[in-house]
Protein backbone atom coordinates (compact mmCIF):
# COMPACT_ATOMS: atom_id res chain seq x y z
CA UNK A 1 0.00 0.00 0.00
CA UNK A 2 2.78 2.61 0.19
CA UNK A 3 4.07 1.96 -3.54
CA UNK A 4 0.37 1.68 -4.27
CA UNK A 5 -0.83 4.57 -2.73
CA UNK A 6 2.13 7.45 -3.71
CA UNK A 7 1.43 6.28 -7.71
CA UNK A 8 -2.14 6.48 -7.54
CA UNK A 9 -2.15 9.76 -6.23
CA UNK A 10 0.66 10.68 -8.28
CA UNK A 11 -1.08 9.95 -11.58
CA UNK A 12 -4.60 11.68 -10.33
CA UNK A 13 -2.29 14.73 -10.04
CA UNK A 14 -0.58 14.89 -13.10
CA UNK A 15 -3.80 13.63 -14.75
CA UNK A 16 -5.88 17.47 -14.36
CA UNK A 17 -5.18 18.60 -17.84
CA UNK A 18 -4.59 22.55 -16.77
CA UNK A 19 -4.10 24.14 -20.28
CA UNK A 20 -7.62 22.46 -21.62
CA UNK A 21 -9.18 24.07 -18.49
CA UNK A 22 -7.47 27.21 -18.67
CA UNK A 23 -8.01 27.93 -22.03
CA UNK A 24 -12.13 26.49 -21.99
CA UNK A 25 -11.99 29.09 -18.80
CA UNK A 26 -11.03 32.12 -20.02
CA UNK A 27 -13.24 31.52 -23.73
CA UNK A 28 -9.94 30.91 -25.71
CA UNK A 29 -11.48 27.98 -27.04
CA UNK A 30 -10.94 24.05 -27.29
CA UNK A 31 -6.80 24.40 -27.25
CA UNK A 32 -7.11 20.52 -28.48
CA UNK A 33 -8.34 22.21 -31.75
CA UNK A 34 -5.38 24.65 -31.79
CA UNK A 35 -2.18 23.96 -33.40
CA UNK A 36 -0.42 20.81 -32.53
CA UNK A 37 -3.49 20.05 -30.53
CA UNK A 38 -1.36 19.32 -26.89
CA UNK A 39 -2.62 20.22 -24.39
CA UNK A 40 0.58 22.06 -23.02
CA UNK A 41 1.59 25.33 -22.06
CA UNK A 42 3.65 25.33 -25.58
CA UNK A 43 0.27 25.33 -27.62
CA UNK A 44 -1.72 26.83 -24.80
CA UNK A 45 0.72 30.00 -26.34
CA UNK A 46 -0.63 29.77 -29.97
CA UNK A 47 -3.94 31.05 -28.82
CA UNK A 48 -2.04 34.55 -28.07
CA UNK A 49 -2.66 34.11 -24.46
CA UNK A 50 0.58 34.00 -22.68
CA UNK A 51 -0.24 34.73 -19.43
CA UNK A 52 -2.26 31.23 -19.79
CA UNK A 53 0.56 29.83 -21.35
CA UNK A 54 2.50 30.74 -18.48
CA UNK A 55 -0.32 29.78 -15.68
CA UNK A 56 -0.40 26.19 -17.62
CA UNK A 57 3.57 25.98 -17.19
CA UNK A 58 3.44 26.28 -13.68
CA UNK A 59 0.23 24.32 -13.01
CA UNK A 60 1.87 21.57 -15.13
CA UNK A 61 5.46 21.64 -13.27
CA UNK A 62 3.48 22.41 -9.78
CA UNK A 63 1.40 19.18 -10.03
CA UNK A 64 4.66 17.06 -11.10
CA UNK A 65 6.79 18.82 -8.22
CA UNK A 66 3.33 18.13 -5.43
CA UNK A 67 3.17 14.47 -6.34
CA UNK A 68 6.44 13.84 -5.74
CA UNK A 69 6.27 16.09 -1.72
CA UNK A 70 2.89 14.37 -0.64
CA UNK A 71 4.05 11.09 -2.10
CA UNK A 72 6.96 11.15 0.47
CA UNK A 73 4.68 13.01 3.11
CA UNK A 74 1.94 9.44 2.83
CA UNK A 75 3.86 6.94 1.02
CA UNK A 76 6.55 6.87 3.87
CA UNK A 77 9.89 8.42 2.27
CA UNK A 78 11.65 9.83 -0.79
CA UNK A 79 11.38 6.56 -2.87
CA UNK A 80 8.06 7.01 -2.53
CA UNK A 81 7.89 10.31 -3.90
CA UNK A 82 9.81 9.35 -6.78
CA UNK A 83 7.27 7.11 -7.55
CA UNK A 84 4.66 9.22 -6.80
CA UNK A 85 6.43 11.95 -9.79
CA UNK A 86 7.16 9.65 -11.88
CA UNK A 87 2.99 8.85 -12.00
CA UNK A 88 2.46 11.84 -12.21
CA UNK A 89 4.67 12.30 -15.66
CA UNK A 90 2.60 9.16 -16.76
CA UNK A 91 -0.96 10.39 -15.74
CA UNK A 92 -0.08 14.31 -17.69
CA UNK A 93 0.69 12.19 -21.02
CA UNK A 94 -1.67 9.16 -21.00
CA UNK A 95 -4.28 11.51 -18.64
CA UNK A 96 -8.12 9.10 -18.24
CA UNK A 97 -10.36 12.35 -18.44
CA UNK A 98 -8.67 12.92 -22.18
CA UNK A 99 -9.01 9.39 -23.83
CA UNK A 100 -5.66 8.14 -22.11
CA UNK A 101 -4.51 11.16 -24.75
CA UNK A 102 -2.20 13.70 -22.90
CA UNK A 103 1.00 16.02 -23.11
CA UNK A 104 3.97 15.17 -23.68
CA UNK A 105 5.64 15.29 -20.11
CA UNK A 106 7.82 18.48 -20.67
CA UNK A 107 6.74 20.61 -17.71
CA UNK A 108 5.33 18.03 -15.25
CA UNK A 109 8.50 15.84 -16.00
CA UNK A 110 11.03 19.39 -14.87
CA UNK A 111 8.71 19.90 -11.84
CA UNK A 112 9.01 16.57 -11.22
CA UNK A 113 12.91 15.86 -10.91
CA UNK A 114 12.80 19.58 -9.20
CA UNK A 115 10.82 18.09 -6.33
CA UNK A 116 12.71 15.32 -6.37
CA UNK A 117 16.42 16.85 -6.17
CA UNK A 118 15.77 20.80 -6.40
CA UNK A 119 19.90 21.03 -8.04
CA UNK A 120 18.83 18.70 -11.00
CA UNK A 121 15.73 19.87 -11.99
CA UNK A 122 17.01 23.57 -11.87
CA UNK A 123 19.85 23.06 -14.21
CA UNK A 124 17.39 20.57 -16.64
CA UNK A 125 15.19 24.06 -16.42
CA UNK A 126 18.78 25.95 -17.31
CA UNK A 127 19.70 23.52 -20.06
CA UNK A 128 15.57 23.78 -21.87
CA UNK A 129 15.67 27.92 -21.37
CA UNK A 130 19.43 28.11 -23.03
CA UNK A 131 18.58 25.44 -25.76
CA UNK A 132 15.47 27.50 -26.40
CA UNK A 133 17.58 30.92 -26.42
CA UNK A 134 19.92 29.78 -28.67
CA UNK A 135 17.53 27.60 -31.31
CA UNK A 136 13.62 29.09 -30.31
CA UNK A 137 13.18 25.24 -30.54
CA UNK A 138 10.44 23.96 -28.01
CA UNK A 139 11.26 20.48 -29.05
CA UNK A 140 14.33 20.59 -29.07
CA UNK A 141 15.13 22.56 -25.72
CA UNK A 142 13.23 19.52 -24.10
CA UNK A 143 14.98 17.05 -25.73
CA UNK A 144 18.20 18.46 -24.73
CA UNK A 145 16.74 19.41 -20.94
CA UNK A 146 15.87 15.24 -20.49
CA UNK A 147 18.87 14.10 -22.13
CA UNK A 148 20.96 15.82 -19.34
CA UNK A 149 19.04 15.14 -17.05
CA UNK A 150 20.36 11.49 -15.91
CA UNK A 151 23.95 12.65 -15.87
CA UNK A 152 22.89 15.92 -13.55
CA UNK A 153 21.20 13.59 -11.69
CA UNK A 154 24.06 11.82 -11.49
CA UNK A 155 26.04 14.75 -10.23
CA UNK A 156 24.09 16.10 -7.63
CA UNK A 157 21.84 13.51 -6.38
CA UNK A 158 22.38 9.70 -6.46
CA UNK A 159 21.02 6.21 -8.18
CA UNK A 160 17.09 6.81 -7.09
CA UNK A 161 17.10 9.95 -9.10
CA UNK A 162 19.23 8.72 -11.91
CA UNK A 163 16.85 6.02 -12.66
CA UNK A 164 13.89 8.67 -11.98
CA UNK A 165 15.41 11.15 -14.59
CA UNK A 166 16.34 7.92 -16.85
CA UNK A 167 12.50 6.42 -17.58
CA UNK A 168 11.05 10.34 -17.50
CA UNK A 169 13.76 10.82 -20.41
CA UNK A 170 12.49 8.18 -22.44
CA UNK A 171 8.87 8.32 -21.96
CA UNK A 172 9.60 12.24 -22.78
CA UNK A 173 11.50 11.42 -25.77
CA UNK A 174 9.22 8.75 -26.96
CA UNK A 175 6.25 11.53 -26.88
CA UNK A 176 8.92 13.85 -29.18
CA UNK A 177 8.58 11.52 -31.81
CA UNK A 178 7.19 13.15 -34.39
CA UNK A 179 8.95 16.18 -33.20
CA UNK A 180 12.15 14.62 -33.54
CA UNK A 181 11.34 13.52 -37.42
CA UNK A 182 10.41 16.95 -38.38
CA UNK A 183 13.84 18.26 -36.89
CA UNK A 184 15.43 16.08 -39.24
CA UNK A 185 14.16 16.99 -42.05
CA UNK A 186 14.67 21.13 -40.80
CA UNK A 187 10.47 21.28 -40.51
CA UNK A 188 10.05 21.60 -36.97
CA UNK A 189 8.57 25.19 -36.14
CA UNK A 190 9.79 27.47 -33.72
CA UNK A 191 8.09 29.02 -30.51
CA UNK A 192 5.71 31.20 -31.38
CA UNK A 193 4.82 29.87 -34.80
CA UNK A 194 1.07 28.05 -35.71
CA UNK A 195 2.37 24.90 -37.51
CA UNK A 196 2.36 21.80 -35.26
CA UNK A 197 5.29 21.37 -33.03
CA UNK A 198 4.72 20.42 -29.20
Amino acid sequence: MNTLGPLVLGFLLGSIPFGLILTRLAGAGDVRRIGSGNIGATNVLRTGRKDLAAATLLLDGGKGALAVVLGAEFGGGHTAGLLAGFAAVMGHMFTPWLGFAGGKGVATGLGTLIGAAWPVGVAACAVWIGTALLTRISSLSALFAFAAAPALAAWFAGKPEIVLALAICGFVWLRHWANIRRLIDGSEPKIGQTKKDE
